[in-house]
């Protein structure tokens, strides 16, 4: 073997005149390097001719063993570029569906939308092996709790269809984005939202959803059953604040349905007070715990903005099924 040239690298001649694999590499000429094969200093030459010894076949064997780095390399770096390809794309796609949305949606249409996305993923719970938001709201309008959801439902169809002409889009994906683009649009947080969730086929088990007359105690172990903390039941509820509930500014997303929790205006006999709110958020007032994060909202609305933006990805993304 006329050894001529060593890369470092790969612990063996790249470029030297030798048969390896039935294949000849040639070193530029010029070339001198010194390196150490197992104890053995060789000198590397363009003009050195040598016999085989057994450093020859150890180089021969750190050769292949080079290339086949080089191709585990080359394949690491082509799935790099693949993977960057596809965040990309995914991107690409979070952005249109967005637009979209936005085109279908106005503030008065904003409290629907919010609603639509909590009854689909609310019925998750964790030690069953369905529910989350999954699409299956479209079967479940029926059900009592789902009343009045057809419109907003409605909005994310024409939404689905002007999207589904570029790709294909599961309904619970458009959910989840008309949900938080809601959110958005009435001045609360922007609220980043992943694709590729799957759609049930059929509808989900009854009965999973919070009811409206639940005291604290049963929302809390609701709640729990859901993976949701005490805190988390409590921000979730500020959502609130969107809607004909009584709390503040029906199409403004703030922090006025903690405020007005604080005030208790259903002890007042006066007017329509006594009509605002759920007995389930009036229930969050009465429990210690509920009341420090109710207090700690009321002060801080930067707080309650990201708090919820928290929240509810994990609320979209809890029991989601996805596209691999």
């Amino acid at each position: 073997m006329a050894a001529t040239g060593v890369d470092t690298s790969l612990l063996c001649s790249t470029t030297a005149s030798f048969s390896l694999s039935r294949r000849n590499f040639k070193f530029p000429t010029k070339y001198r390097a010194r390196v150490a094969f197992r104890r053995k200093s060789v000198t590397a030459s363009s003009s050195a001719t040598a016999a085989p010894t057994a450093g020859d076949s150890d180089c021969a064997l750190y050769g292949r063993r080079g290339i086949l780095s080089a191709a585990k390399v080359s394949f690491i770096l082509y799935l790099h570029k693949s993977l960057e390809g596809f965040r990309a794309n995914a991107a690409e796609d979070s952005v249109f569906v967005k637009d979209v949305v936005k085109k279908v949606l106005s503030k008065g249409k904003a409290a629907g939308l919010l609603r639509l996305a909590f009854h689909d993923a609310g019925t998750f719970e964790m030690d069953g092996s369905s529910g989350g938001m999954n699409g299956s709201i479209i079967y479940e309008l029926n059900r009592p709790e789902n009343t009045g959801l057809n419109k907003p439902l409605k909005i994310i169809e024409k939404a689905k269809a002007e999207v589904d002409i570029a790709r294909s889009v599961s309904w619970a994906d458009m959910i989840a984005v008309g949900g938080a683009e809601a959110v958005s649009l009435c001045g609360g947080p922007t609220i980043p939202v992943q694709l590729g969730r799957i759609d049930s086929k059929v509808p989900d088990p009854e009965g999973k959803l919070p009811l409206e007359t639940l005291d604290v105690s049963a929302l809390k172990q609701c709640f729990k059953r859901k993976g949701f903390s005490t805190q988390e039941l409590v921000v979730l509820s500020g959502a609130h604040t969107l809607g004909s509930k009584g709390f503040g500014n029906p199409t403004v997303f703030d922090n006025s349905y903690f405020k007005i929790l604080l005030d208790k205006p259903w002890l007042s006999s006066a007017g329509m007070s006594s009509m605002i709110g759920l007995p389930s958020d009036r229930a969050l007032v009465e429990d210690d715990d509920c009341l420090r994060w109710i207090s700690k909202y009321a002060d801080n609305q930067n707080l309650f903005f990201e708090d919820f933006k928290n929240a509810y990805i994990k609320l979209v993304n809890t029991g989601a099924r996805w596209r691999t």
